[in-house]
């Protein structure tokens, strides 16, 4: 009996020791307090102007409702400016490191032609601090693409990868790929855009270890119940929607000290070289400027985002 008791006792020491430890809570009227504004030009080259917090607020682009929720919005009421259509683009005041989990729950996303919204990881110095792309997506895209970018050295070709979704590219390094980076695109058409919309939204979650990037999405109804009570367990997730394996192929090192970005520009880089060819006319910048009305949808709606460790 000693010896079954023991063993008991050392299998709780094992599971406490193991536990997941809140550290950030990022929601409700706090939200913001834990982010800084970014009101300088946009590095994708987008058509967007974003603004510093009190604009922001002054103009209706950021607010929390009665029931907690955070908005994050564009400008949809203006003909834009030379300088591009009003949004926002926020990154968390705290950084982060290996070992650590992110929660991100969120009802609504920008969609619709045009836009290039995105909830992400960024490291100092980019690309060699890293960048983890978590939810991303274009004009009428209508699944998650999932995408590291890093400098020289990281791979995911010829490693044993267990994952739900699509690979694409597999050398992560920008300088390699003209920074397509190495991408997963996800299986759902729920995981992304209007399909996502119209499932009020679900969670993303992210565990970043030394041995590998793990990324989960789940529609509103079915979040593991780990999660809704604030002890989540990634072993019982089951195959994650992207699988990032690190170590030879590439060093945990490649990544460091990131924050939490979140985005909504228009345009630039990807939405505007894809922009005919997705369906959504001839000149991305042209119609970004001129059709304030298709822009209702360009807002975010956000429960929480929690970080543990």
């Amino acid at each position: 009996m000693k010896a079954v008791s023991l063993a008991v006792a050392v299998l709780l020491c094992l599971q406490l020791a193991q536990a997941y430890r809140l550290v950030q809570n990022y929601e409700g009227n706090n939200f913001f307090s834990g982010f800084d504004f970014w009101n300088q030009g946009d590095p994708t080259h987008g058509y967007v102007q974003y603004v510093d917090e009190n604009t922001a607020q002054q103009r209706g682009y950021i607010a929390v409702d009665s029931n907690g929720t955070v908005l994050i919005r564009s400008d949809d009421k203006s003909v834009a400016s030379g300088s591009g259509r009003g949004s926002v683009r926020i990154s968390s005041k705290a950084v982060f490191n290996q070992n650590t989990l992110f929660i991100f729950d969120y009802n609504h996303q920008p969609f619709g032609c045009g836009t290039w919204p995105a909830v992400w990881l960024c490291g100092p110095n980019w690309p060699n601090g890293g960048e983890i792309d978590i939810v991303e997506g274009v004009n009428n895209n209508q699944k998650n693409q999932m995408t590291l970018h890093t400098g020289d050295g990281c791979s995911m070709s010829g490693v044993p990868r267990s994952q739900t979704g699509s690979p694409g590219q597999t050398n992560c390094n920008v300088y390699a790929t003209g920074n397509s980076g190495c991408g997963v695109v996800d299986a759902s058409t729920q995981s992304y855009g209007q399909g996502f919309n119209n499932i009020r939204g679900g969670v993303y979650a992210v565990d970043w270890t030394s041995s590998y990037i793990r990324i989960w999405f789940w529609p509103r109804n079915n979040i593991p119940k780990d999660i809704s009570s604030g002890n989540p367990n990634p072993g019982g997730w089951g195959t994650p929607s992207a699988d990032f394996p690190l170590g030879g192929n590439c060093p945990p090192s490649h990544f460091s000290n990131m924050q939490i970005i979140v985005d909504n520009t228009f345009c630039g880089d990807w939405a505007g070289a894809v922009f005919q060819s997705q369906g959504c006319g001839n000149n991305c910048q042209s119609f970004v400027q001129n059709n304030p009305g298709q822009f209702h949808e360009s807002f975010w709606s956000i429960n929480s985002f929690k970080v543990y460790q």
